[in-house]
């Protein structure tokens, strides 16, 4: 910002249209704030876990999330009848859930038991015992309902997403595919870890079985070169794993994305791996890795059957998928990226509002971005001023983790790294000896080049924090010319001091432009 700090600002900015297909925000919105604190609790075959989203109504932040790896379904092919030690910890995590919810006025808390509870002989007396001793109610949902529940919240994370959502859970493995912000054709199988542990012991016999489950499966589903979305906790411990493997910079799961054969590679390597050491080095729970191997024995078949031209894992699932349930279809069909930003620019920015006027002003820079980076343009603005509580020396590198580190829905890993980049700039000049360089091979050098001049320009336009830049002056962008050009107003003339005359050289540079500085005229 500004050398001498933010000046007033006032908030009239939410005029509609001017953000195109982004609209006006949300949060004022009845629809909204009844989803301003919505508590879920998935009941699974291996694990059972609490989740309160909070704050931005079309992304999900977690305000409470809490797992508790129970077991419930192990030996459910063989006995029929849930885990004994598996129901006795899911009956106590369910009643710490249930005080926690009422102590936290969470309204709705809706509870969901899958695969193992709905196929157990004693499914019914387990749903009657938590009633009775939790007070909760718990919703026993069928294979099909599942797998649209949980393909909706991989559409919570990612609008646009095209394929087949594969959500595998302790005793089964929901498939449905998706597209143009819809759930169609779902199919449930029969194979989760717990249940092929189950199968047989000879991994020829396992290998046919899954095989011909999933080939039956795609007669319905017609897979035909799709990207496939890995949904769940063992799906998740193999990304993390090829993670490992490929010495990979950035660690967050959601949006990450691996080719068939890269993945293939990475099964082989953890035939033959130490998994005990793999485990302590990704911190993976043992309950979770013991099922890794069967989980990569379906996977291989997944990619040998279903021939996905990419493989994406989501974060997000069943539990998102219930949040997304209780959304209208104009929420739903928001930006989650836009939506997170706008609520971090109202709850964190010294001065709420400006990063539209600060995108606005920005705008002639960027007249060929393509719609993709566009976004992330204007995420950039949204967030430019949100770290400013860290001290000095430290905003640069506190913008980037918040970048690239962040819940964040609608953004893929590159996009994170140039969105982080660009904050970076924000606030520093140079890059050089940053601790996050590793990160940025995940960029092309044409992006790292412009994720350095939005920095740059943001760094510029702060200066003008004023009710709004335009009261200061113009900025006229010639790219064939390398030409940038700044009109400023009188009111302009006196804010354009050194420290913003340092900054526009800064830009051009950046831009490798020639640059110059005119008055405009008063008009008459």
């Amino acid at each position: 910002m500004a050398a001498d700090g933010p000046a007033p600002l006032s908030d009239d900015d939410d005029d509609a249209g001017d953000w195109g297909p982004f609209g006006k925000p949300l949060f004022d919105d009845p629809s909204a704030r009844a989803l301003s604190r919505v508590g879920v609790v998935d009941v699974g075959s291996n694990s059972v876990r609490m989740v309160v989203f909070d704050g931005a109504a079309r992304s999900p932040a977690y305000f409470y999330n809490e797992k508790i790896m129970c077991g419930l379904g192990k030996g459910l092919a063989q006995t029929g009848r849930l885990n004994p030690e598996g129901k006795a910890r899911a009956l106590s995590a369910l009643k710490r859930f249930s005080l926690l919810a009422k102590g936290m006025n969470i309204s709705p808390f809706t509870v969901v038991a899958t695969a193992a509870t709905r196929e157990a002989e004693d499914g019914a007396e387990f749903q009657a015992q938590v009633l009775r001793e939790t007070g909760l109610k718990l919703h026993v949902i069928d294979g099909p309902e599942e797998a649209r529940l949980s393909a909706q919240g991989v559409l919570l994370g990612w609008p646009e997403a095209k394929g087949i959502v594969c959500d595998i859970g302790g005793n089964s493995m929901e498939l449905a595919r998706i597209g143009e912000g819809h759930v169609g054709k779902r199919v449930s199988t029969p194979l989760g870890p717990f249940r092929l542990q189950q199968v047989s012991s000879d991994p020829k016999k396992r290998k046919a079985h899954i095989a011909a489950t999933l080939e039956t499966a795609a007669k319905e589903l017609r897979p035909d070169n799709d990207r496939i979305y890995l949904v769940g906790g063992s799906w998740r411990v193999i990304a993390r794993l090829d993670m490992e493997r490929r010495n990979y910079p950035l660690t967050v799961l959601h949006e990450y994305r691996m080719t068939p054969q890269g993945l293939l590679d990475t099964l082989d390597w953890l035939g033959t791996a130490d998994l005990a050491a793999l485990r302590g080095r990704t911190g993976t729970s043992a309950e979770r890795m013991e099922l890794v191997p069967l989980a990569c024995e379906v996977l291989r078949e997944i990619i040998r059957i279903l021939k996905p031209s990419e493989i994406d894992v989501s974060a997000y699932g069943i539990r998102e998928g219930l949040l997304y349930e209780q959304m209208p279809d104009r929420l739903r069909a928001r930006d989650p990226l836009i939506e997170a930003a706008r609520m971090t620019e109202l709850t964190q920015a010294r001065i709420p509002g400006f990063g539209k006027k600060l995108f606005t002003f920005l705008e002639p820079l960027f007249k060929g971005a393509s719609p993709d980076r566009l976004r992330l343009i204007k995420a950039a603005c949204l967030l430019h001023d949100t770290t400013w509580r860290a001290h000095p020396d430290y905003r640069a590198e506190a913008c980037f983790d918040n970048a690239t580190r962040a819940n964040l829905g609608g953004l893929d890993h590159p996009g994170r790294v140039f969105l982080g980049l660009a904050l970076l700039h924000r606030y520093k000049n140079s890059r050089a000896g940053s601790r996050m360089e590793p990160l940025f091979r995940l960029l092309s050098e044409t992006d790292i080049q412009e994720a350095e001049a939005l920095g740059k320009a943001m760094r510029f336009g702060a200066m003008f924090s004023i009710g709004d830049p335009s009261q200061a002056g113009t900025l006229r962008w010639n790219p064939k010319k390398r030409q940038l050009s700044l009109a400023l107003t009188e009111e302009g003339l006196g804010l354009f001091g050194e420290v913003a005359q340092a900054r526009f050289v800064a830009l051009a540079q950046a831009l490798k432009a020639q640059s110059n500085v005119v008055l405009t005229e008063p008009s008459a």
